[in-house]
């Protein structure tokens, strides 16, 4: 499959593998990832504030091309207005939360290569809570904003049905 794309979006439920899709996809069509974690918190897990992180979101929107990772609905329809494609790893709450205890057992006490320097991975109440919420909170509101656009879409359940789709393209 021939790739037109140059700006993806790819989001989805924490746990679903944005980062890692996003690096897989990079690497293939040589496009710069651009990880929304890196550009939102500071190190010890500071959030930065909603105005700085505008401005690096807008900084690397205008570029000739990216792939940009993450979730930060309150940016969505934003990024969404600059992208050629969004991805959407719509998989399920128990695949999420078993990747996320398995990611937290792999980086215990270091950092993801996804995530800004002195942010360790951890897991709280709140993490769990938002990742068992997702699915009725956000995933229709993601839907409708998409099903809504002039944005073209892809939505994937599982991941091997991802796998599939990243192993036919060539650039």
């Amino acid at each position: 499959m021939n790739f037109k794309y140059k700006k993806i979006l790819i989001v989805g439920c924490g746990g679903a593998g944005k980062s890692t899709l996003a690096v897989m996809l990079g690497q293939k069509l040589n496009i710069n990832v651009v990880h929304l974690d890196k550009l939102y918190w500071l190190s010890g897990w500071v959030e930065r504030e909603d105005y700085e992180f505008d401005i690096l979101v807008d900084n690397e929107l205008k570029k000739e091309s990216w792939i940009i990772d993450g979730n930060y609905f309150r940016t969505f329809e934003r990024r969404l207005k600059n992208a050629e494609l969004c991805i959407f790893l719509d998989y399920s709450t128990e695949l999420c939360l078993n990747s996320v205890k398995e990611r937290v057992l792999k980086y215990a006490g270091t950092n993801r290569p996804d995530m800004p320097s002195g942010c360790n991975e951890q897991i709280d109440d709140e993490f769990i809570e938002w990742i068992y919420n997702y699915n009725s909170d956000i995933r229709p509101k993601i839907l409708n904003i998409l099903q809504n656009s002039n944005v073209d879409f892809l939505i994937f359940t599982s991941r091997e049905q991802t796998q599939d789709w990243l192993n036919k393209i060539y650039n």
